[in-house]
């Protein structure tokens, strides 16, 4: 699996429709179609997405994110930059949890300062500007993979209802 792929599972959840199309999902995303078109077939054969392309495997992504997400893309705080807020910095952790650390995107057009996370997809801090669900998603992952034991268990639940309730 690459990063792109979770990226790719997430905007599909987040968009909650079958009827997607390759095309407009590469554009949103910032990905070229043969990356989508890549990514879809790793998917498939890791049982994350079924054959038909379109429906994701709630249940078995959940698991992975949970279980998985940390091993397989971890990820180290780094330096102070200006950036897009993300994990608990952001939506909808940063409701419940009260930091002065904040963790960011690098990002020039950013409008916080907090220490670096590399993003799952280069693209990323263009791709959630106009969705905000998948800002969400994303950022929740993201506490997940630099997160303490409390934003993770507080990420997790946000996720599932998410995920597998649709909220």
């Amino acid at each position: 699996m690459k990063p792109q792929d979770v990226v790719l599972l997430l905007k599909i959840i987040a968009i909650n429709t079958e009827n997607w199309q390759q095309k407009p999902l590469a554009d949103e995303l910032k990905m070229s179609q043969s990356e989508v078109s890549q990514a879809l077939a790793r998917l498939k054969f890791a049982g994350l997405i079924l054959e038909n392309g379109k429906q994701v495997m709630r249940l078995a992504l959940m698991d992975f994110l949970q279980y998985g997400i940390s091993y397989v893309f971890p990820q180290k705080p780094g330096e102070i930059v200006r950036g897009i807020a993300t994990a608990h910095s952001a939506p909808p952790l940063n409701n419940k949890i009260i930091s002065t650390d904040h963790y960011v995107w690098p990002y020039a057009k950013g409008n916080i300062k907090g220490q670096a996370i590399i993003p799952l997809f280069k693209s990323l801090p263009q791709a959630i500007e106009k969705d905000e669900k998948f800002y969400q998603l994303i950022a929740l992952v993201d506490a997940l993979r630099v997160g303490r034991k409390r934003e993770k268990e507080m990420a997790i639940v946000a996720l599932k209802n998410l995920i597998l309730n649709g909220e």
